[in-house]
């Protein structure tokens, strides 16, 4: 009651406004007053009723659903340029083949190198490259339902809020599937976890430079490239920096493309969506588990040469009121294929916060 009474309002003091402007114009061009007055109420009064009182998303190219695959599309593409570390990602989109699968190309060991050889003939190896097929994600949002009751009790797009909320939903769960599957899954020489040192602060240690340093040191004698190395602070490590380091704080920007800075080879970026690992056994939560005792979050290391994403077909489902004459009601989901992950159990790190002992 309340939203129709502000909504009558509204329409009794836009009416007055468009009389006043109506009789001035009607004199303007020779008309009397009260013409000018009544043909601007009556254009106003049908742009009302057509657009502002008729339910949200009625005469909207939104409902229909070829028009939400592009724009969701856009939305997704959009919200990975914002999350910078998944957009530097080579993408694979192109090499995604129906049924929504990938083929990825198993590369195998590295030659062996010869110096000074005197020894003929030369034996030959074969480097065993094959292929892998890699299934894309499926993500799908469970239905939500709006009546046309709904639409026509409220004075916003309620349709274009619900439809929003589920992309949000979805990009959120992409990057942080992305970038659980990035980290390691425990350390070893190749892919490098680390705890942190520094001071204790709720009931964990803080990051330093330091910390950074050391895994900047394995990494290099990994052999890691140089090239190409991303280093995501989960918000507890960016506020360690922050907080003890002045240089860091002197550096810290957010852009669109959210990189913060550059530090001792890493391009340095931050995501609060990062893994949880057990810091007495060093290994990786399953995604989705629920942290207790001494798990802590990290921050992830990876470089660009040993890790990919892609993305398939994107899919909104909508079934109209108009379509449901026993419940009339529109019902809202969709359906998009995506996957991010490692090409190589190589050139991953992570630094995960201490507990306090």
């Amino acid at each position: 009651m309340k939203r129709f009474l502000l909504a009558l309002m509204g329409m009794i003091i836009g009416l007055v406004t468009t009389s006043a402007m109506g009789a001035a114009l009607g004199v303007a061009v020779g008309a009397t007053p009260a013409a000018g007055a009544l043909a601007l109420d009556s254009i106003a009064v049908g742009t009302s009723l057509m657009g502002g009182l008729a339910p949200a998303g009625v005469l909207r190219a939104g409902l229909y659903p070829e028009v939400w695959t592009g724009e969701l599309i856009k939305a997704f593409r959009t919200a990975a340029q914002a999350v910078g570390w998944y957009y530097k990602i080579k993408s694979y989109d192109e090499k995604v083949k129906d049924g929504e699968i990938i083929h990825l190309i198993d590369i195998g060991a590295d030659p062996e190198i010869l110096i000074n050889n005197t020894t003929y003939p030369l034996e030959i190896t074969d480097l065993g490259d094959g292929d892998v097929a890699v299934k894309l994600d499926k993500f799908q949002s469970k239905p939500t339902r709006v009546t046309d009751d709904e639409l026509h009790a409220i004075c916003y797009d309620k349709m274009g809020s619900v439809i929003e909320r589920h992309k949000e939903k979805f990009s959120e769960t992409k990057f942080k599937r992305a970038i659980h599957a990035i980290a390691p899954a425990e350390n070893k020489a190749a892919t490098p976890v680390l705890l942190t040192t520094g001071d204790v602060v709720d009931g964990r240690r803080r990051l330093t430079r330091h910390d950074i340093i050391a895994l900047k040191a394995a990494f290099d004698a990994a052999d890691i490239p140089d090239e190409g190395r991303i280093l995501v602070l989960c918000g507890d490590h960016v506020a360690d920096l922050l907080e003890n380091d002045q240089r860091f704080a002197n550096q810290y920007y957010n852009y669109e493309s959210g990189k913060i800075c550059q530090l001792y080879g890493f391009e340095v970026y931050q995501f609060n969506g990062c893994p949880y690992f057990n810091t007495s056994t060093k290994k990786k939560l399953a995604y989705g588990a629920v942290p207790t005792g001494t798990d802590r979050r990290c921050s992830v290391a990876f470089t660009l040469k040993r890790v990919m994403r892609a993305d398939g077909t994107t899919k909104p489902y909508l079934s109209e009121a108009a379509n449901n004459p026993t419940t009339q009601e529109n019902v809202f989901s969709m359906r998009t294929y995506t996957l991010c992950l490692p090409t190589k159990n190589e050139g991953l790190g992570a630094i995960v916060s201490a507990p306090n002992a």
